[in-house]
């Protein structure tokens, strides 16, 4: 599966944000928020939008941290030399 549940499981734990905190914050079911976690399905892309502004609400550095894994960035914005 894709980087947004590797992404999103890894900015969850680090923030102490719990799935059902983003569920509700994204109003969509906890099991959507699991799977997506748990690397079952990918979020759809306008999902990872919502993501992000989920996040913003409970938590802006999550939302920055979450692009920064997802889009593969370093702490300064620029992308990740492979």
């Amino acid at each position: 599966m894709g980087r947004a549940g590797k992404a999103l499981r890894q900015v969850l734990e680090s923030h102490s944000i719990s799935q059902n905190q983003l569920a509700v914050a994204m109003d969509v079911g906890r099991s959507s928020i699991n799977r997506w976690v748990n690397e079952s399905r990918d979020p759809a892309a306008e999902a990872v939008a919502d993501i992000v502004h989920a996040l913003e609400k409970i938590n802006p550095s999550a939302a920055k941290d979450f692009l920064d894994l997802y889009l593969d960035r370093n702490t300064d914005g620029n992308t990740f030399k492979q």
